[in-house]
């Protein structure tokens, strides 16, 4: 029997890379992100590509309740999810007095509860399934607090430790867990978050796949992707907290106005 793999955030970048893959090992594929558009689209190229079947649904994760609403859809579909990969997300750099209380909000939204929301939603599903998957999508920057992305960094902290935990919860089934934790990756993150490219060096979203596909063969619970991001999240777990906070700080935005 063919797996259902739920993807959200599918229409771009790491999400439409996982979309490939799985498409690519035979899965059939629910894509979900905002922009239906895109995910018809990508849908169209799977179908014509590999012969997958692939449902599209658009629907904004930062609603309420977003997991019964999407298992909602798939049962009217006559769909039941055996993997889910988290990988819809959002985050700004900027100096958080000078952050917009709605931007804020949203990073949370998106970030932490829809995650954990849909994540609750299909755990029943992914538990029972025969090859049950949970991927969620962190970052290098959920290692360590980050002025200037307080807010996602500490979001992405947040998604670490609930996969990590629900890895060990998992085991003794038949699910399989892992956190994803991407370093720079050539995405449209740039181009929304305000985050600067400066002498960054960038992994691809297939590199980044790539990672994952790795780690689940070897059932690690978490991984970061690129050696040098995986030298650097072990260095930010060892260091004493002041000073890893003396070394981000020095990437923290200068405020654009005079604070009284």
């Amino acid at each position: 029997m063919r797996r259902t793999t739920v993807i959200t955030g599918a229409s771009s970048d790491i999400g439409a890379e996982f979309a490939r893959r799985f498409a690519q090992q035979g899965d059939d594929l629910v894509l979900v992100a905002r922009r239906l558009d895109r995910l018809e689209s990508l849908a169209a190229d799977l179908r014509g590509q590999y012969a997958a079947t692939v449902t599209p649904i658009a629907l904004d994760l930062t609603g309420p309740r977003p997991g019964a609403a999407l298992r909602g859809r798939l049962a009217e579909h006559g769909l039941v999810a055996g993997a889910l990969v988290n990988c819809a997300g959002y985050g700004r750099t900027e100096r958080f007095e000078e952050a917009d209380a709605d931007s804020v909000a949203r990073q949370i939204a998106l970030d932490v509860t829809a995650l954990t929301d849909l994540t609750k939603a299909f755990w029943p599903d992914l538990l029972g399934a025969e090859t049950g998957l949970l991927i969620n999508v962190a970052s290098l920057t959920g290692y360590a607090p980050m002025p200037g992305m307080a807010v996602y960094a500490a979001a992405k902290a947040f998604v670490l430790s609930f996969t990590e935990a629900l890895w060990a919860e998992a085991r003794g089934s038949r699910l399989r867990v892992l956190c994803l934790s991407p370093g720079p990756t050539s995405s449209e993150f740039y181009e929304t978050s305000g985050t600067s490219t400066r002498g960054v060096r960038f992994q691809t979203p297939e590199q980044v796949v790539d990672t994952a596909f790795r780690a689940l063969r070897n059932d690690r619970p978490t991984v970061v992707s690129g050696r040098i991001n995986t030298l650097a999240a072990g260095l930010m777990r060892t260091l004493p907290r002041r000073m890893l906070l003396a070394l981000t700080a020095r990437q923290t935005p200068k405020p654009s106005v005079s604070l009284q």
